[in-house]
């Protein structure tokens, strides 16, 4: 078995130059693993190149992939994802993973821009202050964007004793880090899913976000070949959870409308 020309010539562009020690250590795997993830899926998972890079980088930081992680970095910037969404989709991370999982890939993430001759620090891409009252206005209003009207007041629901964790959710994760520029909301709520598919064990969280993203403008005909660009990074079995998970939310979303437009019939003088 060879590699095919196609997935020989998508390596070189994302590794101009570079012969994979592999070749010669384990040439039966990297010829399977390379037809397969450079060509087979890059045609099945129709991405554009940024996009596609965007997808793996943050699958490889859900599932912990610090070595393929640093490896993808320069065929990121090579397929021509801007530096300032690699680093908006590490800083987003944080929020999902933790730091103590994120920090080995913001070191990472800096040296590779710095090798890049890429300076750093970027542009600040903040748009909040300090100030808790506006960090949750700014929540606020991002999690209505994204999720609908029903979160106004999800920063205070709860039980008492914990209630300040749904403030920090909204405050923190979508205050401090859904309002920053560098990325899209569907961008954003794209790396999310990713997050949440690649880590595994946040299946209610990744069916919620699923339905964010429907809900937004990233369909079910973009997020299959989404999870399908990420099953040789990922694996199949979190993939195959991924797809329930996105078929239960897009369900969802399909009986939310039904009953929707059930209540504007019966409302309506003229149906009855």
């Amino acid at each position: 078995m060879a590699i095919t020309q196609f997935a020989h010539d998508f390596h070189e562009r994302m590794f101009p130059g570079y012969q994979s020690d592999f070749l010669r250590t384990d040439p039966e795997f990297i010829e399977r693993f390379d037809n397969f993830a450079f060509d087979e899926v890059i045609h099945q998972a129709e991405l554009d190149d940024p996009t596609r890079f965007m997808v793996i980088l943050a699958m490889l930081l859900g599932c912990q992939g610090i070595d393929e992680f640093t490896a993808m970095l320069p065929a990121a910037l090579n397929f021509g994802l801007e530096a300032v969404k690699i680093k908006e989709v590490v800083y987003q991370a944080v929020a999902y993973l933790g730091i103590g999982r994120v920090f080995p890939f913001l070191k990472a993430t800096n040296r590779a821009l710095e090798d890049a001759g890429i300076s750093l620090p970027l542009e600040p891409q903040t748009t909040t202050n300090s100030d808790e009252a506006s960090r949750l206005r700014s929540g606020i209003e991002a999690q209505v964007g994204i999720f609908g009207e029903n979160m106004v007041n999800f920063w205070q629901s709860g039980p008492q004793d914990s209630q300040h964790i749904n403030r920090w959710l909204t405050s923190n994760c979508f205050g401090d880090y859904y309002t920053r520029k560098g990325l899209s909301a569907k961008e954003r709520e794209l790396i999310t899913f990713c997050f949440l598919a690649a880590q595994g064990g946040a299946e209610p969280q990744l069916v919620s976000h699923a339905g964010a993203n429907l809900r937004i403008g990233n369909d079910k005909d973009f997020l299959i070949p989404v999870i399908s660009q990420g099953i040789p990074f990922i694996g199949y079995p979190r993939s195959l959870n991924a797809l329930r998970c996105l078929r239960q939310a897009a369900q969802d979303a399909q009986g939310e409308q039904g009953e929707q437009d059930g209540a504007k019939s019966t409302s309506n003088p003229t149906n009855k």
